[in-house]
C-alpha cells in the first residue's frame, strides 16, 4: 500500500472508530508506529482534523466526515456482487436497501468504470436455486427476529426438531432471548438463550412457525460476542460407511457437515463421520440407495435395516 492510499484508509479507519492507538494502526497497516505519526502529522497539516490524546490515542473532531471518495474497478465490482448477494439471502427490508444501494452506486461511478464493472459482472454469476433462496416464510422470520434483536425483546414461536425426542415428539412452544443470526450452510439459524432449556440454543428459521415478538426485554450478556462465539462440540460419535466407487465423487462434493475423513478403500472408500446421534444421518443415507453400506456402529446398521423393511412393506 502506498502513502496515499494509506493516509485515506487511516481516515477511514478513524471514521469508524472512535479511537485508535498508533499501534493498533500499525498493526492494520503492517508499518511501525514511526510511520504512522508521521502518517497522522501529514495529514493534520492536510487540515484532517485529528486529535491526539496521550496514553489513549488518535480520533476525529466531531463532526468530521471525509468527503465521498471514488471507488476502484474491483472495489465497485466487489460491492455490487455483494449487493447481489443480499437481495437473494436477506428479508425484503435488507433486499430492497441492497437493490437502491446498487443503483446508487452505479450512479457515482465513472462512465469508463461502470461500463468495465458492468462487463466483468457478466462473466461471474452468483447463482441462487429454488432450494438455496429462503422461501417467503423463512424470510419473514428473518425480518421479525431481526427487529427483536435490535429492540431488545423476547421472541415466541413453535419449533419443530429434526429428530424427535424419546417419546417421539418433535414439536415444542419455545420462548428466547435473541442473540444474533447466522447465516450457515446457506440456512439461516438463530443463535438465543432458550428459557425451556436454560442455555443457549440454535434454531433454524425454516423449522419455525407461529412467531410472535413478545414485549418482554432481555439484556445481552456482556460476554457474549456474536463475532468470536463458538458453540461447544458435543459430536461424540463416529459412523463408519463404506461408499462404492460409482457415486465415491459424489459423495464427496455433497459437502456432508458431518463429514470428517476419507479414505480410499478396494471397494470405493470409507468414509468416517462424526455426529450427536447416528439417527442425524439417517435420510442422508437412505438417500444413497444401495450405494453405501453402514458399517459401524452396529446400532445405526439395525436402524437402517428397519427402516428398510418399512419401506418395503409400505412398496
Amino acid at each position: 500500500m502506498n502513502k496515499m492510499d494509506r493516509l485515506l484508509a487511516i481516515v477511514l479507519e478513524l471514521q469508524r472508530n472512535k479511537m485508535l492507538r498508533a499501534e493498533d494502526l500499525a498493526a492494520t497497516f503492517e508499518t511501525s508506529v514511526r510511520t504512522i505519526y508521521r502518517d497522522i502529522q501529514a495529514l493534520s497539516e492536510a487540515g484532517v482534523s485529528i486529535i491526539g490524546a496521550p496514553g489513549q490515542g488518535y480520533s476525529l473532531i466531531e463532526g468530521y466526515f471525509l468527503p465521498p471518495v471514488s471507488f476502484t474497478l474491483d472495489e465497485a465490482v466487489t460491492l455490487l456482487i455483494g449487493t447481489d448477494f443480499i437481495e437473494q439471502r436477506f428479508d425484503a427490508h435488507y433486499g430492497n436497501k441492497a437493490r437502491s444501494s446498487k443503483a446508487k452506486i452505479e450512479a457515482i461511478l465513472p462512465e469508463a468504470i461502470r461500463s468495465e464493472a458492468s462487463q466483468i459482472r457478466k462473466s461471474f454469476r452468483l447463482f441462487a436455486s429454488a432450494e438455496d433462496i429462503a422461501p417467503i416464510q423463512e424470510k419473514a422470520c428473518l425480518e421479525a427476529i431481526r427487529g427483536a434483536i435490535l429492540e431488545g425483546r423476547k421472541i415466541r414461536f413453535r419449533y419443530s426438531k429434526r429428530i424427535a425426542e424419546a417419546d417421539g415428539n418433535r414439536q415444542s412452544i419455545r420462548t428466547v432471548a435473541p442473540y444474533g443470526l447466522v447465516l450457515h450452510h446457506g440456512s439461516w439459524v438463530l443463535i438465543a438463550w432458550c428459557e425451556l432449556r436454560q442455555d443457549i440454543r440454535h434454531f433454524r428459521l425454516s423449522r419455525m412457525r407461529e412467531l410472535i415478538n413478545l414485549e418482554d426485554e432481555f439484556m445481552l450478556p456482556a460476554d457474549f460476542h456474536l463475532e468470536v462465539y463458538q458453540p461447544p462440540d458435543d459430536r461424540n460419535v463416529h459412523v463408519l460407511i463404506l461408499v462404492q466407487a460409482d457415486i465415491a465423487d459424489k459423495v464427496r462434493e455433497s459437502n456432508n457437515f458431518y463429514m470428517e475423513t476419507i479414505e480410499e478403500h478396494a471397494e470405493g472408500v470409507l468414509v468416517t463421520f462424526r455426529v450427536r446421534e447416528p439417527g442425524e444421518l439417517l435420510q442422508w443415507v437412505l438417500g444413497w440407495g444401495g450405494g453405501m453400506v453402514v458399517l459401524e456402529p452396529e446400532s445405526f446398521r439395525d436402524q437402517v435395516r428397519n427402516e428398510i423393511e418399512i419401506m418395503l412393506k409400505r412398496y
